[in-house]
């Protein structure tokens, strides 16, 4: 799908029989490494992606607003009132966008002056873990502090998205998505601290290598209890281990420390829960380390680390992710491989070198459509720029 400004503004007129004002774009997001880690107290090493959604707006001069997305055309326009923005189901995929306006019509302390059309579209493959919908609030929230003067700090506007996930949608979600759309910046990664919200770039210079999506079209319809399911089991850990430790979360613990401590858990998933939390957060500060000397070998172990991790320890991986993650594993020119986001469904990145893109995309994907009967998709993406105007 080849979405660009021209497309958009072409789409807008279709829909609302008048010329957009200005088109936007805002980048879905990948974790690097750091998987499970976030609710956790640890690190997290996401960046922003070249897949996104891209908004045409036009300022009305009532009070109404009229959405309409590319991506589902079967709902129509939906219409409301500027400043009526409680969740009702009816608005279906816009309460996102209406979470958002909610947020920062309160960050603002003023109602909304004018209404205004809204034609979005994106390339995000529905379902894959790539975070559409923070991609879609850190949209809607950048249109908003631009179109109406509205100046919110970038952080606050990822929490605010956040907010909405929790509070709005009902989704136990941690910072890490809308903070990597907002926060992202091109050829750099962020290194982020969940807990502290301290945060670094780095430069992502993988030399010839660069980051393909396999996407396993498997949708993660287990995802949301098993999430839920985890981070119970990781709050039960660290109960345990705070009988003896002055901790407040996993993400305080060091490899060895935790060692010496497993005696207070003493029941087998919660320890591979734990054990998973604790060594992926040190992965995680490692692979930043290994990144920045320029060690892209021990970077891309460090990849595979997390996928055997969460393979094993963590137990959210499923045979589709673990075949497209293998056979890249076994292909020349990968650096490294890993499930990402929730697990039981969605993608995997690889880390391949260009000239060996097509070959690994022919022969894994000849692979996964022999063993399961129908194809994966692959993605070649940039890392790019946080929302912006284009």
């Amino acid at each position: 799908m080849n979405i660009d400004k021209t497309t958009i503004s072409n789409k807008f007129k279709e829909v609302f029989h008048t010329d957009v004002d200005e088109v936007y774009f805002s980048p879905g997001r990948i974790n690097l490494i750091g998987e499970h880690t976030d609710y956790n107290g640890g690190h997290v090493f996401p960046c922003a992606i070249s897949l996104g959604t891209y908004g045409g707006y036009r300022r009305r001069t009532d009070g109404l607003v009229r959405m309409y997305s590319g991506n589902f055309p079967e709902v129509g326009v939906l219409e409301f009132d500027v400043n009526h923005l409680d969740f009702e189901p009816q608005y279906q995929w816009s309460n996102y966008l209406r979470g958002m306006m909610r947020e920062i019509r309160d960050l603002a302390h003023a109602d909304y002056d004018h209404g205004f059309e809204l034609y979005l579209e994106g390339d995000l493959p529905d379902g894959a873990g790539l975070s559409s919908s923070a991609s879609i609030e850190m949209l809607m929230g950048t249109i908003l502090s631009s179109e109406f003067n509205f100046k919110v700090d970038p952080v606050v506007m990822a929490k605010a998205g956040q907010r909405v996930e929790n509070n709005y949608i009902g989704v136990n979600s941690g910072i890490m998505d809308q903070f990597a759309v907002k926060m992202g910046k091109r050829n750099e990664a962020i290194f982020l601290d969940a807990n502290t919200m301290e945060y670094e770039y780095s430069p992502l210079d993988l030399g010839k290598h660069i980051v393909l999506i396999m996407n396993t079209n498997k949708p993660h319809t287990l995802a949301n209890s098993e999430y839920n399911t985890r981070r119970a089991e990781c709050e039960q850990a660290l109960d345990c281990l705070k009988r003896k430790l002055n901790i407040s979360t996993l993400g305080d613990l060091s490899n060895p420390a935790f060692d010496q401590y497993t005696y207070l858990i003493r029941d087998e998933t919660l320890i591979k829960r734990a054990r998973h939390a604790v060594f992926e957060n040190q992965r995680t500060m490692d692979a930043k380390k290994a990144l920045d000397n320029g060690d892209l070998k021990l970077f891309g172990r460090l990849i595979n680390a997390s996928h055997i991790s969460l393979q094993y320890d963590y137990e959210v991986s499923v045979p589709e992710l673990d075949l497209l993650v293998s056979e890249a594993w076994e292909h020349d020119g990968v650096l490294g491989a890993r499930m990402i986001g929730g697990g039981f469904g969605g993608c995997a990145i690889a880390l391949v070198e260009q000239d060996q893109v097509a070959d690994l995309i022919e022969k894994v994907g000849a692979k996964y459509q022999a063993q399961f009967g129908y194809a994966a998709d692959f993605y070649e993406v940039k890392v790019v720029d946080g929302p912006h105007k284009i």
